[in-house]
């Protein structure tokens, strides 16, 4: 308990370093990491028990890059005047306050610095432009138990999880953002501080400030999640908990904020966070030397990457907003969201149309960016006047998204983060014919639980053991079952008078789809076969 405490002790120094805006920030990247006493057969010492539980649930090794950064070199810097903000153990490095350039040239010159790079000049600008979209009035659509929020949580099914209990209790999801304004006073939050849901905070941009009086966005952002206000406003995940994290500096636009995500990120993956929340991304920056370029949003060169991709790794869920840059001169994804294993999320109307300023994919290796898509157009959340508004960007699509997964994550407690991230990805809209505006879709909840639990696992399957959407239906159908073997499934459409209109036969795992956008509106049956099993379902085609 005594190291662990030194530890902790020791993050708080650096995270309440002065914050002297007259002088530079800059990266040290570290050569090599000794261990200084730690080891990896004493996880206990650095990591918390809940971390240390999603990691063995999860068969996840504790190595190296879970170790302390090595204190000595970090005493090194500090002798020669530099003062310490934060440090990334997964990136080996910490973030610093340097008075001058030539302190910089001659930390290049220690024999343990890999790289010095500035990450935010002397005396910043401030930003004339709102780095995030304002919140307008809700008006016009009916009421019910979701209030507002029927739309965004009901285009994923996930009123589905909802009704067989699963709201998100017992999962931690940290909100990495730029402010949680009143956070601790507005209405939609009564029951996450009633009930004790904000387990934690911490300001990686100004350490000393309030956070609750900081930018309002992260404060939105969390309503759509953990929001509850029933016949206004019910967030997708209301009973999780969640760690409030301030890593964005909404007043400009520095290459240091990527460096706070990283330690915001780190923070959450000690504290045991299942899932991160990120409605931030970057691409460009006040000072064009610091720009990333499309070729570098390849998921693993950005630091905002490393991090996501290794709090990935570590068994957390990552969640990144795709960016709102589709209408602009840039209008690609941004980093984190391009991350190797994060899920980056783009943005749709209620109608599951693409919103204009979602930001477009692929990544420049051609990876699916977004990888999924929820409502981020008009999403209902909490205003900062109390009253429930609307609000459009991938920031929000973001975290609606992230809530539901935290609840289906509940309702199947032994799955590692892979399968549940796999169960989404197939559960897509377009899963069978991912794009770059939409990824794979938007996920169906009813269908990756049953992806990743099984029909006979749930009530709602209790009589079919295929699973078959949408219905009624356009243009095509999917169906899946955890039934499906690799000898096939045969699959046949007949009319009402019973003439068979279709036949085709399916392999490998599923789901399936089949497009029949020819057909004439009107009612037919499915017949599937499959393991020596067939099943009919009654579908009714819409023009």
């Amino acid at each position: 308990m005594k190291i662990i405490i030194l530890i902790l002790t020791l993050f708080f120094v650096l995270a309440l370093a002065p914050d002297t805006g007259a002088q530079s920030y800059f990266w040290i990247g570290f050569k090599d990491k000794p261990t200084a006493g730690f080891s990896v057969s004493r996880p206990e010492e650095f990591l918390s028990s809940r971390a240390l539980e999603r990691r063995a649930r999860q068969h996840i090794p504790v190595t190296e890059s879970d170790l302390p950064v090595y204190k000595p070199y970090i005493d090194s810097l500090i002798r020669t005047g530099a003062t310490p903000v934060h440090s990334s153990k997964w990136l080996n490095g910490v973030t610093v306050i340097l008075k001058n350039d030539t302190l910089a040239k001659r930390i290049t010159g220690f024999s343990f610095v890999k790289e010095c790079v500035l990450t935010k000049p002397v005396a910043p600008s401030k930003s004339a432009v709102a780095k995030f979209e304002e919140a307008t009035p809700v008006s016009g659509i009916d009421t019910s138990y979701y209030g507002y929020a029927v739309h965004q949580v009901g285009q994923l099914n996930g009123q589905f999880l909802h009704n067989n209990g699963f709201k998100g209790k017992g999962m931690l999801i940290a909100v990495l953002d730029a402010g949680f304004y009143h956070v601790n006073l507005l209405p939609a939050f009564d029951t996450l501080r009633s009930r004790g849901r904000i387990t934690g905070s911490r300001d990686f941009v100004h350490p000393r400030a309030d956070l609750y009086e900081a930018n309002s966005h992260g404060m939105m952002v969390l309503s759509t999640m953990g929001g509850n206000i029933p016949g206004q406003l019910i967030g997708t995940a209301p009973e999780a908990a969640y760690l409030l994290l301030r890593s964005e500096d909404a007043a400009s636009e520095y290459l240091i904020e990527e460096d706070n995500w990283v330690a915001a990120a780190e923070y959450a993956d000690s504290l045991g966070a299942d899932i991160i929340n990120s409605s931030l991304g970057y691409s460009t920056f006040y000072d064009t030397r610091m720009d990333h370029t499309y070729a570098q949003m390849d998921g693993k060169t950005t630091r905002a990457a490393k991090g996501a991709n290794m709090a990935a790794g570590k068994g957390i869920l990552v969640f990144n907003s795709a960016g709102n840059e589709g209408n602009k001169s840039w209008h690609f994804l941004v980093t984190p969201a391009d991350g190797d294993s994060v899920i980056s999320v783009g943005a749709v109307d209620k109608q599951g149309n693409k919103a204009v300023f979602s930001s477009f994919g692929p990544a420049p290796d051609g990876a699916v960016k977004p990888t999924l898509s929820a409502q981020g157009v008009s999403t209902a959340l909490q205003n900062i006047d109390g009253k429930i508004a609307s609000g459009s960007g991938t920031s929000f699509a973001s975290p609606v998204l992230a809530g539901i997964a935290a609840c289906l994550w509940q309702a199947n407690p032994k799955a590692p983060a892979y399968a549940v991230r796999n169960a989404l990805i197939r559960s897509g809209s377009k899963y069978q014919k991912p794009d770059s505006l939409l990824g794979y879709g938007i996920p169906n909840m009813l269908v990756a639980h049953t992806l990743l639990s099984g029909p006979s696992n749930s009530p709602a399957f209790a009589v079919s053991h295929w699973l078959v959407w949408p219905n009624p239906f356009r243009e095509s159908i999917t169906f899946f079952s955890s039934d499906a073997t690799s000898a096939g499934v045969t699959v046949q459409i007949s009319d009402i008078s019973g003439k068979q209109i279709a036949n085709r036969l399916f392999t490998g795992n599923g789901p399936y789809r089949l497009d029949v956008p020819d057909l004439p509106g009107g009612i037919y049956f499915l017949r599937i076969s499959a393991s020596k099993r067939s099943e009919i379902h009654k579908l009714i085609k819409i023009k």
